[in-house]
């Protein structure tokens, strides 16, 4: 069986969905034979050094299911696009990039987190690219930790008031950038998470 999650956003905040995750990782990820996390999986991360409690507690829970044997694969969503190689190898988890082909059951399958299909919102994929840079990111991450908590909590600001009012068609997929990602890579299925 393989298991595949999205979007589970998890903090502090939201102990009912918190509550869930762990239940599945005890329960029925205990026989898969993958689990595949597909972005956004924390509401957002600032950086492998700046891990709460909390997160601590997640990355703990992960190891535990990696340790178990279930292989877990990883990719960056648009909130938790600074997981990196520390997070990755104290949870037992491998990185995988966006947009991934994996098999299943001797198929291959696009893996995308599924932001970059939301192309009509140009202004998003404007800052997916700017926060996407090794070099916007290495800056980032050498400011204080007080500063990237600061800048987290304004994009997220900016994200709410940059969707009020938006169509729903500008920030869901768009089908011909579905179709032509599967066409680029070959493929019949796509699993995205975001929209």
């Amino acid at each position: 069986m393989i298991l595949l999650i999205s979007d589970l956003h998890l903090e502090e905040e939201r102990p009912d969905i918190t509550r869930a995750f762990l239940d599945l990782l005890a329960g029925r990820a205990r026989s898969a034979s993958a689990l595949y996390i597909l972005g956004d999986f924390f509401e957002a991360w600032i950086g492998d050094d700046a891990m709460t409690p909390f997160q601590r507690s997640i990355c703990q829970a992960l190891r535990q299911l990696s340790d178990s044997g279930t292989a877990i694969f990883l990719m960056h969503g648009n909130r938790d696009f600074l997981l990196g190689k520390a997070f990755c190898k104290a949870a037992g988890c491998t990185l995988l990039k966006d947009p991934s082909v994996v098999q299943f059951y001797g198929e291959p399958v696009l893996l995308m987190h599924g932001d970059l299909l939301c192309s009509d919102d140009v202004g998003y994929q404007a800052f997916r690219r700017q926060v996407r840079d090794p070099a916007w990111q290495a800056t980032f991450l050498a400011q204080p930790l007080e500063a990237r908590q600061a800048f987290a909590a304004r994009a997220r600001a900016a994200s709410r008031e940059h969707q009020t009012g938006m169509a729903e068609s500008i920030s869901d997929t768009n089908a011909a950038a579905v179709a032509e990602a599967m066409s680029r890579h070959g493929v019949d299925r796509l699993v995205h998470g975001h929209t």
